[in-house]
């Protein structure tokens, strides 16, 4: 039996149970990852859109009883998807976007737009989301990695996390206990899916906090290749050392193959430059990786996950 027809089981029978409708999720054959991925690159793969928190829930336990592989994708802003695709479930939670105001605080559903989200706190004069205005996760992928610019990292505003198990039991995490470090949480080695997130702001100062995520964004336009197909910065930083900076040094940037190159704007970044492959782009941050090694003897990390 493939995963698209394992899918349709699991989901059939919780539609038979009462737990879910059929209108509260769409399943997908051979979707293309191309489309779900800032990349826009990789083959295809079963893809599992639920449309509300409910039906996430209520499939994702039975999921992992059945051992089917699954990979979590928000907005596929931090991914690659290979050339081969996925031989597995994508379960895609971007459909999963509401949110909730209440004093100071911002609760939203885990595919709500970070960008999104600060957003609503400056329309309703809540500080301190400014810096994560312009970056393009979602929510659950913030929390997953700790997203961060500019000085501010989501830990910083973050109050507590839900989350459903792989057993089906639902957890409340604050966030002194989610390890979130440089680009880092505790969901790395754990089996927990995301819900949503809350986060708690202070009172400020509407036309100020615009001001500042302009001025954010601003500088992202200036600095990064924001006109290309890219996953943002591609290599975590290096402790002591900007990895651009090495990158540039290296003699590296503008370095193609294929369709990927390292951006000549930001050398941090390697971009889908003119219809590139995944394997065009793997190519690239091996050659980046490689350089740096025997060149420095420093072995740069990967900041983008691969879809495996």
């Amino acid at each position: 039996m493939s995963v698209f027809e394992k899918v349709c089981t699991l989901l059939s029978s919780l539609e038979k149970e009462g737990k879910i409708r059929s209108e509260e999720y769409e399943l997908c054959e051979k979707y293309s990852l191309a489309r779900l991925t800032s990349f826009k690159t990789g083959g295809v793969a079963t893809v599992l859109f639920p449309e509300t928190l409910s039906v996430a829930a209520a499939i994702y336990p039975l999921l992992k009883k059945e051992d089917i592989p699954i990979f979590v994708l928000g907005n596929g802003s931090n991914v690659i998807a290979r050339d081969e695709g996925y031989d597995g479930l994508i379960l895609s939670l971007i459909r999963l976007k509401k949110t909730q105001v209440s004093d100071v605080c911002i609760t939203a559903e885990s595919g709500a737009l970070l960008t999104t989200v600060a957003t609503l706190a400056q329309r309703n004069a809540l500080t301190g989301m400014e810096a994560l205005y312009g970056i393009p996760g979602t929510v659950g992928g913030a929390v997953f990695m700790n997203a961060g610019a500019y000085g501010t990292e989501c830990r910083d505003v973050l109050a507590f996390v839900n989350c459903i198990t792989s057993s089906g039991e639902f957890k409340t995490y604050s966030v002194d206990e989610l390890a979130l470090g440089y680009r880092t949480s505790r969901f790395e080695e754990s089996d927990d899916l995301i819900l949503s997130a809350t986060f708690r702001l202070k009172k400020g100062k509407a036309e100020e906090i615009r001001a500042a995520m302009d001025d954010f964004m601003a500088r992202r336009v200036e600095k990064q290749p924001l006109e290309y197909p890219s996953a943002g910065s591609t290599f975590k930083r290096y402790e002591g050392r900007f990895t651009a900076q090495l990158i540039d040094e290296n003699g590296l940037k503008g370095y193609r193959h294929g369709g990927a190159m390292v951006s000549e704007k930001h050398a941090g970044f390697v971009i889908n430059y003119d219809h590139a492959t995944s394997s065009d782009i793997f190519a690239v941050i091996e050659k980046v990786q490689e350089t740096i090694f025997e060149s420095e003897g420093i072995r740069i990390q990967r900041e983008v996950r691969i879809i495996e």
